[in-house]
């Protein structure tokens, strides 16, 4: 009789994560440097766009702080004290904003260097991942910009009542940057959870767990954040971020190892 030769089994999903498991240290990092390399020049490029509308942007920066003063009764012209400070401040601007604007190829990037770890159903969520994660850093900052910074600039003009201010365009900006992008990463929090997530390192359970310590660090890191001493600012930083972490906790559940897997198993 002729000798049969036996025919290879079709590929799985398990097959395919154990060759993507051997795939040599050095393998990842070439693949790691290649999408930090497009990542900087999209960065470089978005830097370059943004510059020319520095002036604008700063314009739109200033609005809170000019409505504050005049809300008072103030002078709303800002001052520089060092010829080179409205350049520097310019460049800041157009770095910020280049990364603002880049920051979807950016999310591509991340999402293309993990891909290969997911599962063939999970790879076509790229789209909901970029999503989210751009519309929480914007819903982030948007929530500083309208209602946190505004609240903490009159708050803090009106405590130096009698006062003259002399708010220079360097000081302001770093504030501004401050709250507005510490808020758009305080919103990334779900995204943070679901790399941790997706890794094992934590569960829903743990979180749920442990959610009364959760809710005292998120009071120090408001208090961090926020620019005034008075609890009212405090806890209007503090109340998204408890939601959010809660909303973290369902995230953890959905992507965990075993989540995942078990959903894996369904699909085929």
């Amino acid at each position: 009789m002729p000798e049969q030769v036996a025919t290879p089994e079709p590929a799985t999903e398990s097959t395919r994560v154990e060759k993507m498991q051997a795939m040599s240290f050095l393998d990842h990092l070439e693949e790691l440097r290649r999408r930090i390399i497009w990542s900087v020049a999209a960065v470089l490029i978005g830097f370059a766009a943004c510059w020319y509308y520095a002036d604008k942007i700063f314009r739109w920066m200033q609005r809170p702080i000019v409505e504050a003063l005049s809300r008072h009764n103030l002078d709303t012209q800002l001052v520089y004290l060092n010829p080179t400070e409205p350049f520097n401040i310019y460049m800041k601007i157009g770095l910020m904003a280049g990364l603002f604007v880049a920051s979807p190829f950016i999310l591509y990037q991340v999402w293309a260097f993990i891909a290969p770890g997911l599962y063939r159903h999970e790879r076509r969520y790229v789209l909901p991942f970029m999503a989210s994660t751009v519309g929480l850093f914007v819903g982030g900052g948007y929530f500083g910009y309208r209602i946190v910074y505004p609240a903490a600039l009159d708050f803090l003009v009106g405590y130096g009542a009698g006062l003259r201010p002399m708010i220079t365009i360097g000081e302001y900006t770093d504030l501004f940057m401050t709250i507005i992008l510490g808020l758009g990463i305080v919103f990334e929090m779900p995204i943070l959870v679901f790399f941790l997530a997706l890794m094992g390192i934590v569960s829903a359970g743990w979180m749920w767990h442990n959610l009364r310590y959760s809710v005292l660090v998120i009071f120090i890191v408001a208090a961090f954040l926020t620019p005034t001493a008075d609890i009212m600012n405090m806890c209007i930083f503090a109340a998204p971020m408890i939601l959010l972490y809660l909303v973290s906790i369902a995230v953890a559940w959905l992507v965990h190892p075993k989540q995942r897997k078990k959903r894996a198993l369904q699909q085929q």
